[in-house]
């Protein structure tokens, strides 16, 4: 029997290499308030944290609101810039494929909301690989939490999935939910990091 029925996969990071998109289109929105959202702060500390954490961290002696209130604005620059070009690693495609005829179950585990995420395996022909997409609005407890994955697991039923992460708070999740995690430096090592651990 394989060791594990199913697949978790954050999107950010592991699918799809989008933190820089992110933060891109974070630093435009905040610029006029400011705030000057620089990659080393975000690329350390942002990353697999809910926004609005976040946010709280950058806010200082002002109310963090008052940056959220520009989220409206980051969610659509982000939506076209993805749907335009979105940046999936070409071997992506090949590798869901190969999991699920290796009867894989697969599952989207992410701190984005699914109405940024859908969209994007939509425009890429990839959303029908997964059973379920978990987004941040899924859930009462983001990430560290183990909620999005004991929601991904409950959704498929399964108690033998695997986690691939890229966050410290994403793999913390994952273990406090009882599953092994796989770390992802990039989403093109993807398919590495599956061989290596015998999926």
């Amino acid at each position: 029997m394989p060791r594990f029925d199913a697949i978790f996969f954050d999107f950010d990071g592991v699918l799809i290499d989008s933190e820089p998109v992110h933060w891109a289109c974070w630093r435009e929105v905040l610029l006029p308030l400011g705030v000057s959202l620089e990659w080393p702060f975000y690329r350390d500390y942002c990353i697999g944290v809910d926004d609005r954490e976040m946010l709280k961290t950058m806010a200082g002696d002002r109310d963090w609101r008052e940056l959220w209130a520009q989220y409206p604005a980051k969610k659509e620059l982000f939506r076209e810039r993805m749907l335009e070009n979105p940046p999936f690693p070409e071997t992506l495609a090949a590798t869901l494929e190969r999991l699920r005829t290796d009867s894989y179950r697969m599952a989207v585990v992410s701190s984005s909301s699914c109405q940024e995420i859908e969209p994007i395996l939509e425009r890429a022909g990839l959303r029908g690989y997964f059973e379920t997409v978990i987004g941040g609005g899924d859930v009462q407890r983001q990430k560290p939490d183990p909620e999005p994955y004991l929601l991904a697991a409950s959704r498929l039923g399964t108690k033998s999935a695997v986690v691939l992460e890229d966050s410290a708070a994403g793999m913390t999740s994952g273990r406090a939910a009882g599953f092994e995690v796989l770390q992802v430096r990039h989403p093109s090592d993807v398919p590495h990091v599956l061989r290596a651990a015998g999926i």
